[in-house]
């Protein structure tokens, strides 16, 4: 049968739980043992693999009717070159789909649920059996597609990396960052657990949780601390019961105005937040949100001897060394990410 394109078609794979126990403990009933023994449902491990090799195939089979069709594993994405022309998919979940996203430029890429009985996400809105029929309409152009504003970071010492979703700025490891970190005319130094920048498709995630704990842990201490000298008579009786709004009842203190974090997933904006900030008579604690531009950029220089790193999008293991004297600017990116809707 003839091809429909001669464009290439990716089709980005990732490693199930049980292939990532396979590697590690190299048979599967080792895997299965280890599992067991610590009272885990191996066979769930087991569905799970079988539904994503199955997705894996049928969607290998519907694409190979339609054009060259190459296999990309997850783990080979930081060295992997697409062509400008290509149509790439990601078999899920969301983070296969932000993380693929990243190391494109311009071509569209296409979100697929390769199990939907066990995963949901905002960035798959297609099952495999809707490939043949979406392929088809982006070869012809006749897809709509949405534009994702995504966040850069260089480095005065050459490097540079992209994000979809957020850039993480830190230490390695659980210790203090510390670095000095500017915005515009605003600067100090700081000794914090990191900094998040977020795009508006990543500010339903990292983002939204930090400013909702830093609001319902606000919210809450300045009831328990409370220092008035005639306090409520049930103020008492609610911290002994552990009854304090938003400490065991979160879903109450979010209903009295939760933080907005969402914003456009193309804006021509990005925010940052600082990770719980420590002030010392060194360190401040003013500089912890704001709103980053191609005009205002986020400049952070490390004052960090060693762990000091940059990742983006939840990779830990695709990271820039971040130490002292390396001064990080973070701004919006010169290409979008382009997702078929």
């Amino acid at each position: 049968m003839d091809r429909l394109t001669e464009n290439k078609i990716i089709l980005v794979v990732r490693a199930t739980r049980l292939a990532d126990l396979k590697a590690r403990f190299a048979t599967k009933m080792q895997a299965k043992f280890y599992v067991s023994r610590l009272g885990g449902d191996f066979a769930d491990y087991e569905q799970e693999d079988t539904a994503y090799q199955t997705a894996t195939d049928e969607a290998r089979r519907i694409l190979a009717g339609l054009g060259r069709v190459q296999i990309v594993q997850r783990a080979l994405l930081p060295n992997f070159v697409f062509g400008p022309e290509d149509i790439v998919i990601a078999l899920g979940q969301d983070g296969l789909v932000a993380n693929t996203l990243k190391y494109l430029n311009g071509q569209p890429l296409i979100g697929v649920n390769p199990d939907p009985q066990r995963w949901d996400g905002q960035l798959l809105p297609f099952n495999v059996r809707d490939l043949d029929k979406i392929v088809r309409e982006v070869l012809r152009h006749g897809r709509p597609v949405k534009s994702v504003t995504m966040a850069k970071v260089t480095l005065n010492t050459g490097p540079t990396l992209h994000a979809v979703n957020d850039f993480f700025i830190g230490a390695r490891t659980h210790i203090s960052a510390r670095y000095q970190i500017r915005l515009g005319k605003l600067a100090e130094n700081h000794s914090s657990s990191g900094v998040i920048v977020s795009t508006g498709l990543g500010s339903t995630g990292w983002l939204k949780s930090l400013l909702t704990g830093a609001v319902c842990v606000a919210r809450a201490a300045a009831e328990v601390l409370d220092p008035s000298p005639h306090p409520s008579p049930l103020r008492g009786e609610r911290v002994a019961a552990g009854r304090v709004r938003g400490l065991s009842d979160p879903r109450a203190a979010m209903s009295e105005s939760p933080p907005a974090t969402e914003f456009a997933w193309d804006a021509d904006y990005l925010y940052f937040t600082v990770r719980e900030p420590f002030p010392t008579k060194k360190t401040g604690a003013s500089v912890v949100f704001g709103r980053v531009t191609a005009q205002q950029p986020l400049i952070i220089e490390s004052q960090m001897g060693e762990h000091g790193v940059i990742f983006s999008d939840g990779i830990e293991q695709d990271f820039l060394e971040f130490n002292s004297g390396t001064r990080a600017v973070i701004g919006i990116a010169e290409r979008k990410g382009v997702l078929v809707e």
